[in-house]
């Protein structure tokens, strides 16, 4: 796999509302942000945005999208995950290789701690996390409403990124990614 994870800007709105738009509107419902409002998108990428952003690009092709959005307030120590793999590339590592970058700009944004949140059938994502050394923290019941009214399960999953980083430097990797 020859993909080619980058920061984005503002030059990429256009490709990325294109990503999205070929993201299944059944699974739609499940992001935080509207991700077909170009003003929305605009925001995400312009400099001075909160958090780090990356695309994941094949050919000059958006095939994924990431982003580390600090939290607020009493929670400023933690981001959140937010993660999109285009529908055609899943089960192909993507996703492994968006959610190690998502490590890795969590130590470079100062955060301790990581959180994502999935829906519980989506038992692969739970799996990859998990893989990653993420753990279930929380289990919403009944806490999203798909567009046909049905109500799903969320599962919370954290990492504390202080645990990896310094198993990282005892191994010497972590001077290694900070060159």
């Amino acid at each position: 796999m020859s993909i080619d994870v980058r920061r984005p800007g503002p030059e990429d709105v256009d490709e990325l509302l294109g990503f999205f738009g070929r993201v299944p509107a059944g699974e739609r419902v499940f992001f935080k942000e509207e991700i077909l409002d170009r003003s929305a998108v605009e925001r995400w990428l312009a400099p001075g945005a909160p958090g780090r952003r990356a695309l994941a690009v094949d050919d000059e092709e958006v095939v994924g999208y990431l982003a580390v959005v600090p939290l607020l307030g009493w929670s400023d120590h933690v981001g959140e995950i937010r993660m999109v793999v285009d529908p055609d590339r899943r089960r192909q590592g993507l996703g492994r290789m968006l959610a190690r970058r998502a490590v890795l700009d969590a130590i470079q944004c100062g955060l301790s701690k990581l959180v994502v949140e999935v829906v519980a059938e989506q038992d692969r994502a739970v799996a990859m996390f998990e893989a990653l050394g993420f753990r279930a923290e929380g289990l919403l019941r009944d806490h999203v409403r798909d567009r046909d009214g049905r109500l799903h399960d969320l599962i919370v999953l954290g990492h504390v990124v202080d645990e990896q980083w310094d198993a990282m430097a005892t191994a010497g990797i972590a001077d290694a990614l900070s060159d």
